[in-house]
């Protein structure tokens, strides 16, 4: 189905797997379009609750984009791929179902900013973060510069933009970047566990939950109107229902599936 992304269903966990160690899994074109298209097959599927995404090989999550098929593009051409890049990742950030990225050795340029449109981020400790492409003479193109800001502040993050400097798991760490640091052996299993205790929570909280947040930092949108109007339709849901019936008869929720 897939060219350069293997996909596999585990405990309603869809697994993606960018396949490309050959290239480091540097993004081309395809494989951009190829998570797109597994995300949003995966955000339709009722068999699917959540999705982790990570690189094949213990080199690299994504070392970055694939420099080889873009070296000659156009100004035009350039913006149809920044925006390509754009339309896929902000959809993975807005997906209504939560995204990990487990993050095993490099995560640099289009990599970094795969990693940063998912909901939550974990990392090996042989893990490396950073958006090199001022080396290049370019800028990220893929949200790099307003994901990062947002999520380890401007200061730090303009540093890393104009020097193209890395920063390694457990600076990642400290900064914010990823929420926890394991070994290389144990990042599937812990992401793994993760997202199952994410998965026993009320499926349409955890939807709105993703909603919210992000309206924090869309521009036009007032955050805290949409708490309060995601807040009150939860209350029209059977999963508040079965929660508080749950809480005030001391007994573990059960939520349907859909």
């Amino acid at each position: 189905m897939y060219k350069n992304i293997l996909t596999e269903l585990s405990d309603r966990i869809l697994f993606i797997t960018i396949n490309r160690p050959d290239k480091l899994n540097a993004l081309n074109i395809e494989t951009i379009g190829e998570i797109g298209k597994a995300v949003r097959a995966a955000e339709h599927d009722p068999a699917v609750s959540g999705i982790i995404i990570t690189g094949s090989g213990p080199k690299a999550f994504v070392a970055g984009a694939d420099i080889s098929e873009f070296a000659d593009y156009s100004v035009q051409e350039a913006i149809q791929l920044s925006k390509h890049g754009h339309d896929v990742f902000n959809h993975i950030e807005q997906c209504i179902k939560p995204v990990i990225a487990a993050v095993n050795g490099f995560a640099l340029g289009g990599g970094c900013e795969l990693a940063m449109a998912c909901h939550l981020r974990l990392a090996s400790s042989n893990a490396k973060f950073g958006q090199p492409e001022v080396k290049l003479g370019l800028i990220p193109g893929y949200g790099g510069t307003q994901r990062l800001p947002q999520l380890i502040g401007k200061g730090k993050a303009t540093e890393l933009l104009m020097t193209g400097g890395m920063i390694d798991a457990q600076q990642a760490l400290q900064l914010g970047l990823v929420n926890y640091v394991t070994e290389p052996a144990d990042l599937l299993s812990r992401c793994t566990e993760l997202m199952k205790t994410i998965n026993e929570q009320a499926p349409i909280a955890v939807s709105e939950i993703i909603r919210t947040v992000n309206a924090y930092y869309h521009i036009g949108k007032d955050g805290f109107k949409e708490e309060i109007d995601r807040f009150a339709d939860c209350f029209a849901t059977e999963d508040f229902r079965e929660g508080a019936s749950a809480f005030l008869e001391k007994r573990k929720p059960v939520f349907k599936r859909s």
